[in-house]
Parts: structure tokens; C-alpha cells; sequence
């Protein structure tokens, strides 16, 4: 699906990151750890082609993401769905608006849409705010609705970024619940987080792989974690 090869990312006259290759599988459940800095969002980025390699190849769906024009971009996006680290949404448009948005960005069909719309919210307990505006939402709520909007698509990878970070334990695994959900419907799931405990709760669910990124480079964690 998303295959990086020998892959480097430099920034500011500096190498970030430095010859990584890996290959994210249908149906597979990876988690990214590091220290803060080690550049876990820019591999993140690389993986929905956000950022383009300095060195080395990063393919999705079999296309070389260097050769992708702005509407292959656009149609890679909607198969790779993002939780980004810090949520933003339209505080003028309700949470159902705000979720529904990449729908009308696509123009899908609005019927089907709504239906769809009505199950995800339901899904992820919003059905109750769906009419609240973004700012009367708690953390854990945000972050829900960050998953929904990412999902709305049907997209074969999800990739979160530090999703739970703002949040307290109990959401937290309540998240993770959804993501562990998705997989197992056959999704891909990429989840960077600091957070070990959430990795232990994981791991006794699905066949979770862990990998560190430590000195530029990408290593697989080991049972320590």
C-alpha cells in the first residue's frame, strides 16, 4: 500500500531522517514512538505525501508520489484518512458539518453521504453534539471527531498523529477501541504517540508491530515496550 525505500528527510541544513525503508501492509497496525524532535510527524507526512523524500523512494498505491500531479494527490488523500495532532475544524460550521466535509469538498453523493454521516456519528458517540459548534466540544470529543471526519471517505489507511495526547486515559481508550475497530474491519492504522500505556493496552488486543525512530533512523521496538 505505502512502501518508503532508503527514504531520507533533511530540513534546515540538517538530515532528520535517514535511510528508511518500510512497507505498511492491508490490514497491518503499526505504532511510531519517539522522543519529541525525532521526527515522527515528518514520517507521518512522507507516508500521505505531504512532504516530498530529499533522498530515496516513497510509493503509495503503487505510484511513485513524486510523479503525482495535484488530482492524483487529491485522490491519494481520500484512500489515506489523517487525525492530525492538533484538530482543527470551522467554528462556525456544527461538529455534523465539519465531518461531512470532505464529502462536499468531493462532491459525493448527498443522500448516501448523510446516511453514512448519521452511522459514523453514532459510531464515535457524537450522534448527541452533532449540532454543536467545535469550540463547546471537549478534548475527547474533538478527537472523535477528528477520527470521523478522517474516516467519512472509506479510506484503506488511517494515520493518527499523537491522537490521544490532550486527552485523559479513559477517551484515550475509548479511541483506541475505534482504531482497534477499523483494523479489524481491515484497515490500516499508523499511530504516532509517547504514550507506552496505550501501546500495552494495544498490543493485548491486536497484533500490533511498534517502531521507534532514534537517531534518523527506523528501528523495530523490542518486548520492553
Amino acid at each position: 500500500m505505502i512502501e518508503l525505500e532508503d527514504v531520507s528527510y533533511s530540513y534546515g541544513g540538517g538530515e532528520l531522517l535517514s535511510g528508511i525503508s518500510l512497507t505498511l501492509q492491508p490490514g497491518s497496525f503499526h505504532f511510531l514512538t519517539g522522543p519529541s524532535g525525532a521526527g515522527k510527524t515528518t514520517f507521518l507526512k512522507l507516508c500521505y505525501g505531504d512532504l516530498l523524500p530529499t533522498a530515496g523512494r516513497v510509493s503509495a498505491f503503487g505510484q511513485d508520489v513524486r510523479n503525482l500531479g495535484r488530482d492524483d494527490i487529491a485522490r491519494l488523500r481520500r484512500r489515506v484518512g489523517v487525525v492530525h495532532q492538533d484538530c482543527e475544524f470551522l467554528d462556525h460550521l456544527s461538529v455534523e458539518e465539519n465531518v461531512a466535509l470532505p464529502l462536499t469538498v468531493s462532491g459525493r453523493d448527498s443522500a448516501t453521504g448523510e446516511a453514512n454521516l448519521t452511522d459514523l456519528l453514532s459510531w464515535v458517540g457524537l450522534s448527541a453534539q452533532a449540532g454543536s459548534l467545535p469550540p463547546e466540544l471537549s478534548g475527547g470529543e474533538r478527537q472523535r471527531a477528528a477520527l470521523a471526519r478522517a474516516v467519512i471517505m472509506a479510506p484503506e489507511i488511517i494515520i493518527a498523529d499523537e491522537p490521544t495526547g490532550n486527552i485523559d486515559w479513559e477517551m484515550s481508550l475509548r479511541l483506541l477501541t475505534l482504531l482497534v475497530e477499523l483494523n479489524r474491519m481491515g484497515k490500516t492504522i499508523v499511530i504516532a504517540t509517547h504514550d507506552l500505556n496505550l501501546i500495552r493496552s494495544a498490543k493485548a488486543q491486536v497484533q500490533a508491530r511498534v517502531l521507534r525512530i532514534r537517531d534518523r533512523q527506523l528501528q523495530l521496538a523490542g518486548a520492553d515496550l
